[in-house]
């Protein structure tokens, strides 16, 4: 279907390729958002996710070294992060426990030298374990601080996505040169994270794994996971900013 699409612009075998893949866009949309936010819809969500998989269909080189689904899972989950990040759908009280659930859990963290348990996060927040549940859980969608994010994923033709720079090693063309360039600023970040970081981004990033997932790997909590990922992600942005890699 591919080369009647890209070869002989077949509108036919587009439409074939959109139905094909369609299913990745449920599949991401389920592990991206396992409760759907108030004033939203499941279908909204896959309607999102329908139009960067459309957006993948028309902009995939096939000839390129890198599989349509991780390339097609990228914009789909870009898009759907998008259009949640245009709903602005935390509300602010939301937005302000989950602020007090951090600031507890590194307050905790310092009094005891390890990592509180959630009994313990609940006591310290005056809540209880199934409210505390319900907060991490909110904290795991409200994640939206992706890898594209720091490296540009806007719409424009100069737009690198990071599924795009973790493959095609033979760059010849200016946009393919500046994408290994900055897979090579990312990659030296990545190797200077702590180990637990690494892991929580190899996992999320490359293995598709949840928060809660990761956490099970580790042996942390979810919410824990999360505050990985927020310390890792702060650390590459400032690690690509003072290589200057250009990121927003």
């Amino acid at each position: 279907m591919w080369r009647e699409y890209k070869v002989y612009k077949s509108p036919e075998a587009r439409g074939d390729l959109i139905d094909h893949y369609s299913y990745l866009v449920r599949i991401t949309a389920g592990r991206l958002v396992t409760n759907v936010p108030s004033g939203l819809e499941r279908d909204d969500l896959v309607s999102a996710g329908v139009v960067g998989l459309v957006k993948s269909v028309d902009q995939f080189d096939p000839t390129r070294d890198v599989k349509f689904e991780t390339y097609a899972i990228a914009l789909i989950r870009g898009a759907i992060l998008e259009m949640l990040r245009d709903q602005d759908w935390v509300p602010r009280s939301i937005r302000d426990k989950l602020k007090a659930m951090d600031r507890a859990f590194q307050a905790l963290e310092k009094e005891l030298g390890r990592d509180p348990i959630d009994q313990e996060l609940a006591e310290r927040m005056e809540i209880d374990e199934q409210q505390l549940r319900t907060l991490q859980q909110r904290r795991t969608r409200t994640s939206v601080y992706s890898l594209d994010d720091m490296i540009g994923s806007g719409d424009g033709d100069d737009s690198i996505q990071f599924v795009e720079m973790i493959s095609d090693e033979d760059a010849d063309t200016d946009r393919e040169v500046q994408g290994n360039a900055l897979k090579q600023i990312l990659a030296g970040g990545v190797d200077i994270l702590p180990q637990r970081e690494r892991l929580v981004i190899a996992l999320y990033y490359f293995e598709g794994l949840t928060f809660r997932e990761i956490g099970k790997v580790l042996g942390v909590s979810e919410s824990r996971v999360y505050q990985l990922h927020t310390q890792a992600m702060g650390r590459l942005r400032k690690y690509m900013t003072e290589k200057g890699a250009g990121i927003a």
